[in-house]
C-alpha cells in the first residue's frame, strides 16, 4: 500500500511539472508572410521567366563566359561560402549524433589502503579474500568496461535542434548561390563597363585626330592672316583637353581590368575582350514571368525562408527545456583487485543501469529568457523573409521600367549622334569657305564627342539593366 501511494505521488508530481511547463510557454505569434501581387504591372508575359536560363546560355560573349567560369572556381568569396556549407554540415552531424546513446570505453588501474580503524578497514580485516587469505592492506583495483549515457528525446528537443541545423545547412547552400548570382552579375557589369571604356577611347582618339586636322587648317589660315592667334590657341586647348580625357579613360580601363582580375581571384593581367561585341550586340530580351516565381528562383528569398523555418525549430527546442528531461545511464565491464582475476566470470562482472527524471521547478528565469530570445529571433527572421520578398519585387519592377526607358533614351541619343556627326562635316566645309567661324567648329566637335560618349553610356546602362534584372529574377546561380 505504501509503495502504491509513493508511485502515485511521483506520477502526480510529474503531471504538475508538465502542466507548469506548458503554462509557462505562451504560443508564438503567427509568421505568415504577406501575399505577393499577381504581376509586376510591366509585362503581360506570365508563362516564361528569364531566370530559368542558365548563365552560360544567357550570355553570348565567349570571353565573358570564360571570365565567369574562372571566377566560379577561384573567387575568394565563393570559396569562403563553401566553407560555411561545410561548417553547417558538421553542425547537422553533431546534432544528429546527440539523438543516439553516447558509449565510451574505459580502463583503469589503482591501489587503495583504508584505515584499520574504519568500518571498511575493520570489515577487510575480518574477511577472507580467498580461503585462508585475508584482504591485504594495499588493495588493487583494476577495471575494464563500457559506459553509456543517453537523453531520451521525449519532447522533441534534440530532433528540433537537428531540424534547425539542417535547415541552416540548406540556407548556407542558398547563401552560396546568392553569392554566385551577385558575382556573375558583377563580372558581367564590370566587363560591359570595360567594353564601354574601350569604345570611349576609340571615339576620343577619332575626335583628337579630327581636332588635330582642324588645328593644322587653322594654323594655315593664321599664316594667311585669315584668323588670329586666338583661334590657334583655342584649337590647341581643345586638343589638349581631349588628350587629357584619353588618359583619364585609360586609367579607368586599368582599374576595370584590375577589378575583374580581383573577382577572378588572380593578380592583374590583360583581360581578353572584343570591343566589337559591345558596339554590334543588342541586349537580350528579358521575360519577368510572375512574382510568385521569385520564391523559388531568388536564393536570398529561399535562404530567408529556410532561416525562418530554423528559428521555428529553435522555438520548439527552447520550449522543450521547460519540460522534464529523461536520461538513462549504464555500464558493463570487469572489475577485480588483481589482473589475473579481471576476466573471471561471473565474479568480476559488474553492470549498472539507472534512469533520471529532471525538471526545472524554482529558478527558471534563464530558460524563460532563452525561450523569449528564440521567439524574438523567429519574428526577426519573419520580417527578414518579408523584406527579402518585397525587395525582390521592387528590384524587378524597377529594372523592367529601367529597360523600357533606357531603350527610348538610347534611340533619341542615337539620332543626336547621327545629326552631330553630319554637323561636323558641314561646319568644317563652312569654316573652310569662310561662312562659319572657328568657334562654331569647336562647339560642334565638342558636342559631337559628348553625344557619342553619352550614347556609349546609354548602351552600357542597357546591358547593365538586363544583367541586373537577370540577377533580380534569381538567375545566374544555375
Amino acid at each position: 500500500m505504501k509503495l502504491f501511494i509513493k508511485n502515485k505521488s511521483i506520477a502526480v508530481l510529474f503531471i504538475c511539472m508538465v502542466y507548469a511547463s506548458c503554462k509557462t510557454t505562451a504560443p508564438v505569434l503567427s509568421t505568415d508572410s504577406k501575399g505577393l501581387p499577381r504581376s509586376f504591372n510591366t509585362t503581360s508575359d506570365s508563362s516564361s521567366n528569364t531566370a530559368d536560363i542558365k548563365w552560360k546560355d544567357f550570355f553570348s560573349d565567349k570571353n565573358l563566359i570564360a571570365l565567369i567560369d574562372t571566377a566560379l572556381k577561384n573567387n575568394l568569396d565563393v570559396l569562403s561560402t563553401l566553407q560555411d556549407i561545410e561548417i553547417a554540415k558538421s553542425d547537422v552531424r553533431f546534432r544528429k549524433g546527440l539523438l543516439f546513446p553516447n558509449v565510451t570505453a574505459g580502463a583503469g588501474a589503482g591501489v587503495e589502503k583504508v584505515g584499520r580503524y574504519t568500518s571498511a578497514g575493520a570489515g577487510d580485516a575480518s574477511t577472507d579474500m580467498t580461503p585462508g587469505k585475508r584482504v591485504p592492506d594495499n588493495l588493487g583495483d583494476f577495471y575494464l568496461g563500457l559506459n553509456t549515457t543517453w537523453e531520451v528525446d521525449v519532447w522533441g528537443k534534440l530532433r528540433n535542434a537537428k531540424k534547425a541545423a539542417f535547415s541552416r545547412y540548406l540556407a548556407s547552400v542558398e547563401g552560396k548561390n546568392f553569392v554566385v548570382t551577385n558575382l556573375v552579375a558583377e563580372i558581367a557589369n564590370t566587363y560591359y563597363e570595360l567594353l564601354s571604356q574601350d569604345s570611349e577611347l576609340k571615339y576620343i582618339r577619332q575626335t583628337i585626330q579630327l581636332q588635330k586636322n582642324a588645328l593644322e587648317i587653322v594654323r594655315i589660315q593664321k599664316d594667311a592672316a585669315l584668323v588670329t592667334e586666338l583661334a590657334v590657341k583655342q584649337f590647341e586647348a581643345e586638343v589638349y583637353n581631349s588628350q587629357s580625357m584619353e588618359y583619364d579613360i585609360q586609367q579607368q580601363v586599368t582599374e576595370s581590368e584590375n577589378k575583374l582580375n580581383f573577382l577572378l581571384g588572380r593578380y592583374p593581367q590583360p583581360i581578353i575582350r572584343d570591343t566589337a561585341v559591345f558596339q554590334d550586340q543588342l541586349p537580350v530580351l528579358v521575360k519577368a514571368g510572375v512574382p510568385s516565381q521569385l520564391l523559388k528562383n531568388r536564393p536570398d528569398i529561399k535562404q530567408a525562408e529556410l532561416e525562418l523555418y530554423a528559428t521555428k525549430c529553435d522555438v520548439k527546442a527552447a520550449r522543450a527545456e521547460f519540460y522534464p528531461s529523461f536520461g538513462i545511464t549504464g555500464g558493463l565491464g570487469f572489475n577485480a583487485f588483481k589482473p589475473s582475476f579481471l576476466f573471471v566470470s561471473p565474479e568480476s562482472i559488474i553492470y549498472s543501469i539507472a534512469g533520471d527524471l529532471v525538471a526545472p521547478l524554482i529558478n527558471r528565469s534563464a530558460i524563460r529568457a532563452e525561450f523569449n530570445r528564440a521567439k524574438a529571433y523567429q519574428l526577426k527572421a519573419m520580417y527578414d523573409y518579408q523584406k527579402a520578398i518585397l525587395n525582390g519585387y521592387v528590384e524587378v519592377s524597377n529594372e523592367m521600367s529601367n529597360i523600357n526607358n533606357l531603350q527610348q533614351a538610347y534611340d533619341q541619343k542615337a539620332k543626336a549622334v547621327d545629326a552631330l556627326t553630319k554637323a561636323i562635316d558641314i561646319s568644317n566645309d563652312l569654316f573652310k569657305s569662310g561662312k562659319a567661324n572657328y568657334f562654331e567648329v569647336l562647339m560642334t566637335q565638342r558636342e559631337a564627342l559628348d553625344s557619342k560618349l553619352e550614347l556609349i553610356e546609354a548602351k552600357k546602362h542597357q546591358f547593365n539593366a538586363v544583367t541586373n534584372i537577370y540577377k533580380a529574377l534569381g538567375g545566374g546561380w544555375k
